[in-house]
């Protein structure tokens, strides 16, 4: 498993180690897990994710495309309500 180094203010370490503790996970795990949620994976697994949910809302591939254009231009004009 690759390995990376980073630096954060003491109180977020020590945030992050108290919520391992009181979870029972590694700190890692944590780390790793909130990349995640924050939409950082792998091009193949996003995709897929796409794939997916585009499959299960019945969306055609146009559909998919008109929304996820639309929702693109409206985070960048700054309304995300």
């Amino acid at each position: 498993m690759p390995r990376l180094t980073i630096s954060l203010t003491e109180r977020t370490h020590r945030a992050l180690r108290e919520a391992a503790a009181r979870q029972g996970r590694s700190m890692g795990s944590l780390i790793e897990e909130s990349l995640e949620l924050r939409g950082i994976l792998p091009s193949d697994a996003a995709q897929d994710i796409v794939a997916r949910a585009r499959s299960s809302a019945g969306l055609s591939n146009e559909e998919a495309m008109e929304i996820a254009v639309r929702e693109t231009r409206r985070h960048r004009a700054g309304r995300d309500d």
